[in-house]
């Protein structure tokens, strides 16, 4: 029987002004039959690190020889954020695109995020799914973002297996905020222009390895390519809710400290009108802001952190579509 092979190379995304390369590494999993071809990147924003760490168990964990089709991983596919453990390049890197995430699929003559974009979408342009690993804010429940309207996406997005599953309107479809924070150039976004199918899962919290995350999101990979018939198994039939993702976000207000509403977890549907938690002044002790849900939806992010300034966000609800 002829086995699966596995090769890695290194290749330059950009070079800094000093001539000093921004190098990756690409990981090919070839399989012992013919099939999809399947990208996974993790460490768009660096300092979003389970994500690496799940391909490097999916590395250890991948049965080549059961494997059709090829995958193609990328453990860090911003190098210069990962290094400063940043979700956004500095100015002086990049004072045009600072967000490698808005500028997909790329342009080889432009910024250094979008040479960047362009180099990487040189391989994913051969995939026929792709998912984009990120991890959202320590206080995130896990969940995988795919484009309304595209059912392949959402297979995928079932497949991968976390209880909350978020539709996003894109395009003509899309909120005003969508369109302001430049969502257009995402990578799922414009995959999806491509005709590509493909999925973000948030796996939750940045800078530390959490155990459990990482497990879910090996086994998420898994699922993914058995929804591809790319190994052997069926996808397990889960209970989930779909939601649209919400981008109005609960936001503070008023600055000052923020205390969450005792009781409070992630992933309970909360009645519009729900108190969130109060933003006081931690001088005079008064309150400033009594933040409730603006509608009736999943809780799926709360912050912890207590210094706040007015904008933030406070909590992130969305619109249940099926339970």
């Amino acid at each position: 029987m002829t086995a699966g092979t596995h090769s890695a190379e290194e290749i330059t995304l950009a070079r800094l002004p000093s001539g000093v390369a921004l190098t990756t590494t690409v990981h090919t999993y070839r399989g012992v039959d013919d099939g999809p071809t399947l990208y996974v990147q993790a460490a768009q924003h660096g300092r979003e690190v389970n994500g690496a760490e799940v391909l490097r168990r999916f590395h250890d964990r991948l049965p080549l020889d059961s494997l059709s089709g090829t995958v193609l991983a990328v453990p860090v596919a911003n190098p210069l954020t990962f290094d400063l453990v940043s979700y956004i390049t500095p100015e002086e890197f990049d004072s045009v695109n600072p967000n490698m995430n808005r500028v997909w699929p790329g342009d080889p003559s432009g910024s250094l995020h979008q040479r960047m974009a362009a180099r990487l979408w040189e391989i994913i342009s051969q995939a026929d799914a792709i998912v984009d690993l990120h991890t959202g804010s320590p206080d995130m429940l896990p969940h995988v973002v795919y484009r309304e309207g595209d059912d392949r996406s959402r297979d995928l997005a079932e497949a991968f297996g976390t209880d909350l599953l978020l539709s996003e309107e894109a395009g003509e479809d899309a909120p005003e905020e969508w369109h302001r924070r430049g969502f257009a150039g995402k990578l799922r976004v414009a995959a999806a222009e491509e005709d590509i199918p493909s999925i973000t899962p948030e796996l939750a919290h940045n800078k530390q390895i959490l155990e459990d995350v990482v497990e879910d999101g090996v086994d998420g990979l898994c699922s993914v390519l058995r929804a591809l018939e790319m190994l052997p198994g069926d996808v397990p039939d889960r209970d989930r809710t779909v939601a649209r993702n919400h981008l109005g976000q609960v936001t503070a207000s008023q600055s000052g400290l923020f205390r969450p509403e005792p009781g409070l977890e992630l992933g309970q549907f909360v009645p519009e009108g729900t108190a969130i938690g109060t933003v006081y002044d931690p001088a005079s002790y008064e309150p400033r802001q009594e933040a409730a849900a603006d509608r009736d939806g999943v809780l799926y992010a709360l912050t912890r952190e207590a210094t706040v300034i007015a904008g933030d966000q406070l909590a992130s609800i969305a619109l249940v579509r099926e339970d």
